[in-house]
């Protein structure tokens, strides 16, 4: 069961948001829902992003949340949960942020699986841990808030048009984007940034510096080097 806690002292709640980007399994629906009454009793704005995720979910089969999450997530994705990537790209910063993100996980005690340092679930588990508050501010104003914003763009329809291009072109076939429901994942991503806006007191998504990292532009960089290769 989800406890309620001082919300600067006890930031427990970033754990459980972290599960809403997992893997979905056979109890994915009771977990999101616990977070969803969650959200509704404590910040009520990022409930109101939550539902139309946690509806969705209550009725889907697993077999379709698995595909819409590898879809969304990992095979001809619509974007990435690694937040240096989406930030730096492969740039050497995307390097030094791991590191440094390594040292942090290892302090708290904060096991990061078979995932990066900078996986959003295990940063979102960090903040929950982490005892430096100056640091997590930091981290949260500096790296989290303006990752998932750029993250949350990456579901804007001109963007997910150009992915697919980008993935026709390369794959020569395109897997079906879900109708209806494929930008789903999008209002559990919402949910979290107004979390962290009544946390930490972000602004709305910020602007994203031209030297950051576009994921279509990337993904494509990526193919045409690999179809280089002999």
């Amino acid at each position: 069961m989800i406890g309620k806690g001082s919300r600067m002292k006890h930031l427990d709640h970033y754990w459980h948001l972290a599960e809403l980007f997992a893997y979905p399994t056979a109890d994915f629906g009771e977990t999101v829902q616990q977070v969803q009454t969650l959200l509704d009793e404590r910040y009520p704005r990022a409930g109101a992003e939550l539902r139309p995720f946690t509806e969705f979910v209550a009725t889907a089969s697993l077999v379709t949340l698995e595909e819409l999450y590898l879809r969304t997530f990992d095979v001809q994705a619509v974007t990435t949960l690694d937040i240096g990537y989406v930030l730096f790209g492969d740039d050497y910063k995307r390097g030094k942020l791991l590191v440094h993100l390594n040292r942090e996980h290892q302090e708290a005690g904060n096991d990061c699986g078979n995932e990066l340092a900078d996986h959003l679930p295990n940063v979102l588990r960090l903040l929950a841990k982490m005892g430096k508050a100056d640091l997590r501010q930091e981290l949260v104003e500096k790296i989290v808030a303006p990752a998932l914003g750029k993250i949350i763009g990456e579901f804007d329809p001109h963007k997910l048009q150009q992915k697919n291009q980008v993935y026709q072109k390369h794959h020569k076939t395109l897997l079906e984007q879900p109708t209806g429901y494929g930008v789903i994942y999008r209002h559990p991503l919402l949910a979290v940034y107004r979390t962290l806006q009544e946390d930490f007191r972000i602004k709305e998504p910020p602007e994203v510096a031209p030297t950051t990292a576009d994921f279509r532009q990337t993904v494509g960089s990526e193919m045409k080097l690999e179809a280089d290769e002999p």
